[in-house]
């Protein structure tokens, strides 16, 4: 369990990043971003370890970096004003 949780904050530290460079001027400040990325894949760990049980490191870790791309994806804003259809 010990090394699913330091492979989860490694793989949600990672995404983070990513996200951080790929997209910063869509973010919050980098700071809120870098500690939100393994705080969520550490939670998906434990979701999926508690799911699942012992013995599915590979699942538990595809758990924690889906639940950190979710967290990460909600952290982003539009690029640009919305668009009114025509009928408004």
């Amino acid at each position: 369990m010990i090394w699913e949780a330091f492979g989860s904050v490694a793989l949600g530290f990672a995404l983070a990043w990513v996200a951080v460079h790929r997209l910063p001027d869509r973010l919050p400040s980098r700071r809120l971003v870098l500690r939100a990325g393994p705080l969520a894949a550490l939670f998906g760990a434990y979701v999926t370890h508690s799911a699942l049980g012992p013995g599915h490191v590979l699942a538990t870790l595809i758990g924690a970096a889906a639940m950190g791309a979710v967290l990460l994806s909600l952290l982003v804003r539009p690029t640009g004003r919305i668009r009114r259809s025509a009928a408004a």
